[in-house]
């Protein structure tokens, strides 16, 4: 869907350029979801809360340092309807965004500690996957069914895939 998008935005140029990248609405959405769902940092950077504050019964005394769990907050039940599961369309409304307002989706941190590249990264980000759907078909190796396919992880500082990501481009000829 994403693919059959962008091809049908940038048709009569041949090309992907940021001219349209606006246009792009499911592709985006196919973006956040991942973000949600495979955030850069589980763990974002450490801070200390300025004021003595409450958090499920538990206090939390002033200056303690908090560390904020990114993967959790993308996957809790409470703010998403089948958390685990990747759905791009529950970003088409457009009422949530990943630059630090919505606290139940913060891939790249909130407030003054916000990540400074995250206005570099997502036009780029957009750019290169609009030009990887546009000029590509992606098939798994093998005979492999999307539905078969693990997306299981390993746990650091960063999550990275358990399994290398095998896929096998074909050209698109319009």
């Amino acid at each position: 869907m994403a693919n059959e998008e962008v091809r049908r935005v940038y048709e009569n140029e041949g090309f992907v350029d940021e001219s349209k990248l606006h246009q792009l609405k499911y592709v985006m959405t196919v973006i956040q979801e991942t973000l949600r769902l495979h955030p850069p940092l589980v763990l974002l950077l450490p801070r200390q809360n300025s004021e003595i504050c409450q958090i499920d019964g538990y206090e939390i005394p002033l200056k303690s340092t908090v560390i904020i769990n990114a993967w959790a907050i993308g996957r809790h039940p409470q703010y998403w309807n089948d958390a685990e599961k990747f759905q791009p369309e529950r970003f088409i409304d457009g009422s949530v965004d990943f630059k630090g307002t919505n606290f139940e989706f913060i891939p790249f941190g909130a407030g003054r500690r916000i990540c400074p590249g995250m206005s570099f990264v997502a036009p780029i980000l957009e750019l290169i996957i609009a030009n990887l759907l546009y000029h590509f078909d992606w098939k798994l190796p093998n005979g492999e069914k999307p539905e078969d396919f693990d997306m299981s992880e390993i746990f650091g500082a960063v999550a990275r895939r358990k399994h290398d990501l095998c896929l096998v481009p074909f050209t698109y000829q319009p």
